[in-house]
Formats: structure tokens, C-alpha cells, sequence
């Protein structure tokens, strides 16, 4: 299944019920006077954080939720039922927006629930309205509409980790060699087009999860390439592994490379501009081991880097076991 992280959806709460007009006609009983009950409030709509739910798919094909009207009232003081709720859920880490004014809503984590729409309230019977001067009141009160929305559901990737760089960076191959996860690989420009996420084992009870987002590209920060609709599924990690290519085939420079990078994230962002970030200079592999050493000292020292450095094969595994401990460390440490 495709990943999808935004979708559009209305949601509509129920109608209150209407109170009804009547009056007791009951043998033996002479005056028997208003007895119209009240209708039954409508329904309202939840969303709700359900970690078994990994993507908004299925409103894909489903974009209208409607709860249940309130039930009129009726004679002899009975009150209608009250309408049902519905209660849609939705992956933790889901934001909501009125897709209208564009206010978020809610942010939802496991097991919150959040009202998104309000039902009706209920109409009142004519029995409300039986005062000393008024013994026979035939007025009743309608129940009022529920609340119509329309909401935008955004999907941020929840991981401890992301993967960041330029396309054919090596990005799908590295997620492969640390995880479980399967990601298409292939050596052309954005092969992967939806994040994938794979869980790393460390050691018993230790593990973390890394999220491998689509290449980025000059421009990304205003929805160059797949840009700005992937860059916001990084702000919620921990720590970013900004990848680059030793030998890319177009010759480029990697400094440039890690630049091209570094702008896109403060142009999105102060804060995800100085979030922790390793450098991880992979395929390593494609040097002689005797020029690695000295290549990585280049690069840092044109790039006047300060942060942690890791050579790396992901194709070879060199350097991965220590990558993976570190990460390991960080994130315990972070707690």
C-alpha cells in the first residue's frame, strides 16, 4: 500500500430532535394539560489515535463521516433518543486542521480522542412551556444543526531518526543494512517516493526507529522535487543522519552536496535547522582504504564541521555496527 500523509475528509454531526406538541387525552382525566417531551441531542464525531492504523489510505475512497440525528420527542413527556456518535480512527501522529480557516485542531497521540464536530441540541416539548398564565402552550422548540467541517488530516512520520540527502545518496540501501524494512532501491533519482520506516535492534530491549525520507533537492524548502511535503515528516526526530555521497556519478562535489542540504532545512525552519545532525559519509568502500582516512578530513575541513562524522559502507556494512550504537547512545542519553 502507498503511503499517504494528507487527505481531506467532511465530517458532519447529527441534528438535534425536535420537541414535539401533544396533550394527555386520558379517560377520567379532565385537564390534562401539555405533556410534548423533548427531542434527543445529535450526534457528534471523534477522531481517535489508533497505533494499528499506519496511513490515512482509506479516506481515500471515504471522505464523508455523519453521526445520527436525535429522535423527536412524543407524547406523554418521552424523551427521543439521543443520536449515536461515531468515532473515526486515525494514526497516532495524525494532525487536524479546519481545512476553512486553516487552525489546527489537534494533534493526536495514542489513545486521544478529540471531538472534531459537535452534534445538535435538543428540541424542547411543549411541556416546557406550561407556565400559570399559559396552561395550553402549543409552541415547541426545533432541535439545532450539528456541525458541519471540513478537515485536512496531516500525517507526520513518528521515528526517532531521519535519513536526509541529496537523491542516490544511498538512503534506501543504509535503512536496508541497520532494519528490517525493505525499501525499493535502484540507481537512478528518487526511487523512494513515500517514507519508509524500519526499526533497528541494538540489543535486548533496545531499538529505534529511522525514517528514510524521499531525496531532497535545491529548492525543497518551496516544493522543489518532493520537497516541502516530505521535509515536515523530519521535524519529529530526534536526530537526522544527513547522508552524502564519496563518489557521486555526476561528479559533483559532496561539500556542495551537504550544503545544497543544510539551506533547505534553516529555509523550512530555524528549529529543524539546528536539530542534532551526524554527517555519515557513505560508500566509503569506492576508495582505496588508505585515501579514506584522508578524504574525510577534507571534506570536514571545507566544510568546517563540528558535529559527529561516521565513514560507512551501507553496501559492505563497514562502520554500521558503530553507527547503530552510537545512534543507541544518543537517543538514552536524550531521556
Amino acid at each position: 500500500m502507498k503511503f499517504v500523509d494528507e487527505a481531506s475528509i467532511r465530517v458532519k454531526a447529527g441534528d438535534g430532535g425536535n420537541g414535539c406538541v401533544s396533550f394527555r387525552r386520558e379517560k377520567y382525566i379532565e385537564y390534562g394539560g401539555p405533556d410534548g417531551g423533548d427531542g434527543g441531542d445529535g450526534g457528534s464525531v471523534y477522531l481517535i489515535g489508533d497505533e494499528n492504523q499506519s496511513t490515512l489510505a482509506d479516506f481515500r475512497h471515504v471522505r464523508l463521516f455523519e453521526a445520527g440525528r436525535g429522535k423527536n420527542g412524543a407524547s406523554r413527556n418521552m424523551t427521543g433518543a439521543g443520536g449515536e456518535d461515531i468515532v473515526i480512527p486515525v494514526p497516532v501522529g495524525t494532525i487536524v486542521h479546519d481545512d476553512e480557516t486553516d487552525e489546527q485542531i489537534g494533534d493526536l497521540m495514542q489513545g486521544q480522542k478529540l471531538l472534531v464536530a459537535r452534534g445538535g441540541f435538543h428540541g424542547l416539548g411543549n411541556l416546557r412551556y406550561k407556565s400559570s398564565t399559559n396552561r395550553a402552550p402549543r409552541e415547541s422548540k426545533p432541535g439545532t444543526e450539528g456541525e458541519l467541517r471540513h478537515l485536512r488530516l496531516e500525517m507526520k512520520v513518528l521515528a526517532d531518526v531521519g535519513l536526509l540527502g541529496l537523491p542516490n545518496a544511498g538512503k534506501s540501501t543504509l535503512i536496508s543494512a541497520i532494519s528490517s524494512a525493505k525499501p525499493k532501491i535502484a540507481n537512478y533519482p528518487f526511487t523512494t517516493l513515500y517514507p519508509n520506516l524500519g526499526v533497528v535492534y541494538v540489543g535486548t530491549h533496545k531499538s529505534f526507529v529511522v525514517a528514510d525520507i524521499p531525496g531532497l533537492v535545491e529548492g525543497a524548502a518551496e516544493g522543489a522535487g518532493l520537497g516541502i511535503q516530505f521535509l515536515k515528516h523530519l521535524s519529529r526526530t530526534q536526530l537526522l543522519l544527513h547522508l552524502v555521497d564519496i563518489d557521486p556519478e555526476d561528479a559533483s562535489s559532496p561539500a556542495n552536496a551537504v550544503k545544497v542540504i543544510e539551506k533547505e532545512l534553516t529555509k523550512y525552519s530555524d528549529e529543524l535547522g539546528g536539530r542534532a545532525r551526524w554527517l555519515v559519509i557513505n560508500k566509503i568502500d569506492l576508495l582505496p582504504e588508505d585515501m579514506q582516512q584522508q578524504f574525510c578530513d577534507d571534506l570536514i575541513e571545507e566544510l568546517a564541521w563540528e558535529g559527529r562524522v561516521f565513514p560507512v559502507s551501507a553496501v559492505t556494512g563497514q562502520g554500521t555496527k558503530e553507527l547503530r550504537h552510537q545512534i543507541m547512545q544518543h537517543l538514552d542519553s536524550d531521556e
